[in-house]
């Protein structure tokens, strides 16, 4: 007898599966393995905080930058700034727990734009300028209450101190040559470069206590006392800088007070208000309730001699380059920028060349009151004589010919970034924080990998189909 052998249609379905199933599952296999190539995340970001506190206000500035950096130094960028509620914290001298509490509302702004997971790594500085150093021994106390206050935010706070006058016009140089892109700037490649072509910028800067001028001279540095050192995006810098303590707007101010000239009007101010300042060095034996009366004549001769009288144009003979006062300068060229924080600055500019000698006349008062009326009378009056010291600082101290002016730009921001010693300074320390290596993943094109989920999407289905078949297909 002969018996036919044949398969029954369930095997044959299951036996179609299984072939689909490990044709499909090969194809995928050999999906996910082809064109898998070591890919880097993109970096992650860092934030660090900065409080300026100059001598009639504090700022907190807020930086961020990628975790990795360019030739050694962080690519920062501004996130946010807030201006501190009140005076420059050298204003709570005899109240120091008032500095601490100043600054809370801006630490608090602050944590709102940290992310919370980044905030007790992120390092946090408070640099005090020119009010500071007027300050003398009751800084400490000062500093010790605004410290206090910052570490009770969850920041790496890491000091108070005060900066010195070069370390300010140094960093001050940094930030505005960053922003104008003299020191790395993004190519066309997509790539972080140093413009070979650009010329590095110089930096002219004007407080309440003290103006700093930095730039890079073309020949040697004959004094090392003016000379600083950086190491930017891979280049070595060599600059001349120098602070003039006592000689920012609101000092220079107070001296020309003591002289009795060229204000303009009259003014009552006691004896204490007028000799606070080692500045403005008190007589023998004053009375510090004594009411004193500044009577100002309103004339342009007498404004400029009183000006003139701050400056020793004289001190450093007839061999050596100089600036005022004996401070070693050599000569400056290139362009310069100046932080222009009010209107003070634009408005000196233009008496310059519309012949200030015009314009400190009562009659001029007059038209400032009726286009300025939200500002304070004082403060008004105050023009005319800033405006012939910051001429004078200009011309005659810092030796800046008719032809140079054209080479002079006031400015606020660059880049929407406030131009300031800050961010220069959060720049340089940068140099000294480790980079992040950049996390490494295995990647795949985007097509490869969409085909090779559907072939396993497809493996699962048919192994499914199949599971299926067995347990649930009984032919009769």
């Amino acid at each position: 007898m002969q018996v036919a052998m044949g398969s029954s249609p369930k095997a044959v379905a299951v036996g179609c599966l299984l072939a689909v199933i490990v044709v499909s599952g090969i194809i995928a296999l050999i999906l996910a393995v082809v064109g898998v190539k070591d890919v880097y995340l993109p970096p992650g970001t860092k934030y660090g905080m900065v409080f300026d506190a100059g001598s009639s206000h504090t700022a907190l500035y807020i930086y961020q930058w990628p975790a990795n950096k360019e030739n050694g130094t962080g690519i920062v960028s501004q996130a946010e700034a807030c201006t501190v509620p009140g005076p420059g914290i050298s204003s709570y001298a005899e109240n120091p727990a008032n500095a601490g509490a100043s600054l809370r509302a801006c630490l608090d702004k602050a944590m709102t734009i940290i992310p919370a997971e980044q905030q007790r790594e992120t390092p946090t500085y408070l640099g005090a300028t020119a009010g500071m150093r007027l300050l003398s021994t009751k800084a400490d106390l000062v500093f010790a209450e605004v410290s206090k206050t910052i570490q009770q935010y969850p920041v790496d706070f890491r000091g108070a101190r005060i900066l010195t006058g070069n370390e300010e016009g140094s960093f001050g140089w940094i930030t505005i040559n960053y922003l104008l892109e003299t020191l790395v700037k993004f190519s066309f490649a997509g790539k972080w470069i140093r413009p070979q072509a650009a010329e590095v910028l110089g930096a002219l800067d004007l407080g309440g206590a003290s103006t700093q001028i930095t730039f890079q001279p073309s020949g040697t540095i004959e004094d090392n006392s003016t000379e600083v050192f950086f190491r930017l995006y891979g280049t070595n810098y060599s600059i001349y800088t120098h602070s003039y303590l006592c000689y920012g707007r609101d000092q220079a101010l107070k001296m020309l007070l003591v002289l009795q000239a060229g204000m303009g009007y009259e003014e009552n101010v006691t004896a204490a208000a007028l000799y606070d300042s080692p500045c403005v060095p008190a007589p023998a034996a004053h009375d510090p309730s004594q009411i004193l009366t500044v009577r100002g004549t309103g004339a342009p001769a007498e404004c400029r001699n009183a000006v003139q009288k701050l400056f020793n144009f004289t001190a450093c003979g007839a061999n050596r380059t100089c600036g005022f006062n004996g401070v070693y300068q050599p000569p400056e060229h290139g362009q310069f920028f100046v932080r222009e924080p009010s209107l003070l600055f634009y408005l000196a500019t233009k008496l310059a060349l519309a012949n200030c000698y015009l314009h400190c006349l009562s009659q001029w008062l007059s038209q400032l009151q009726a286009s300025f009326p939200q500002e304070s009378h004082r403060r008004l009056h105050n023009y005319c004589p800033s405006a012939f010291y910051i001429l004078t600082l200009l011309h005659e101290g810092y030796k800046f010919d008719e032809q140079m002016w054209s080479n002079i730009h006031f400015r606020q921001k660059a880049a929407n970034t406030d131009i300031g010693w800050t961010l220069g300074y959060m720049l340089n320390l940068t140099n000294m924080m480790p980079a992040e290596a950049p996390e490494q993943v295995k990647g795949q094109q985007h097509g490869l990998w969409a085909a090779a989920i559907f072939f396993i999407v497809l493996t699962a289905a048919v192994a499914l189909m199949a599971i299926l078949v067995l347990c649930l297909w009984n032919p009769t």
